[in-house]
Order: structure tokens, then C-alpha cells, then sequence
């Protein structure tokens, strides 16, 4: 139903040095992340928000986009007009070549 009102960029739109924001949970994030990324759980956003730049773009990702896409609506709702979903998630950024790094020293996937 927020399709129409969420801006959205492919993996490859998002630039190399963007704020990128990863909402997904504590394991997907420790299995694999771009290196890059700021981890803030989806379920913590509301009373985390604060933490989310408003005089920057930030990029929210999820495995495929459907969280990140409700993230931006809220988001947007609240305000922030600067924050942009990442079509096709962390699955997206691995297939399409970007880096990613797991905790530990792991061998990073996308879970």
C-alpha cells in the first residue's frame, strides 16, 4: 500500500561511501553485512530513530527490501525525507557483487 510513496534505488544506485542502514535482526546481521553498514533493527527503530541522520541520504536494507521498505514509510511518516529503500536487500548486494563481511572472522552469508 506505500509502494507508490517509498523511494527506492537498485544496489547498483547506492553509492560506494552512502550511509547505508541494516535493519535486519542480530544472527542476519552476524552472518554477513556490507562493511559499511550501521546495524539498527528493525523492531528498535521507533525508539532508536534519533540515531537515523536527517542531513544525509541513508539507504535502509533487509534481506530483500520488504522490512526496509516498511522502515522508510515509517521513517517517512516521522518526518525523514532523506532515506531511501535498497531494492532486492542484502541478497541483492551479494548477487550484484558488493562486498559483504561476517563477524569472527566468518565466512559471510546472506541469511
Amino acid at each position: 500500500m506505500f509502494a507508490a510513496q517509498i523511494p527506492t534505488a537498485t544496489v547498483a544506485e547506492v553509492p560506494a561511501d552512502a550511509y547505508l542502514l541494516d535493519v535486519r535482526e542480530d544472527d542476519e546481521w552476524t552472518a554477513g553485512h556490507a562493511p559499511q553498514a550501521v546495524h539498527l533493527p528493525m523492531m528498535q527503530i521507533p525508539v532508536r530513530m534519533a540515531e537515523v541522520p536527517q542531513d544525509r541520504d541513508v539507504y535502509v536494507v533487509c534481506r530483500v527490501g520488504g522490512r526496509s521498505g516498511q522502515v522508510v514509510a515509517y521513517l517517512r511518516q516521522q518526518g525523514w525525507d532523506n532515506v531511501t529503500n535498497v531494492d532486492g536487500g542484502m541478497t541483492g548486494w551479494a548477487a550484484a557483487g558488493r562486498p559483504v563481511v561476517a563477524d569472527e572472522g566468518r565466512q559471510p552469508q546472506i541469511i
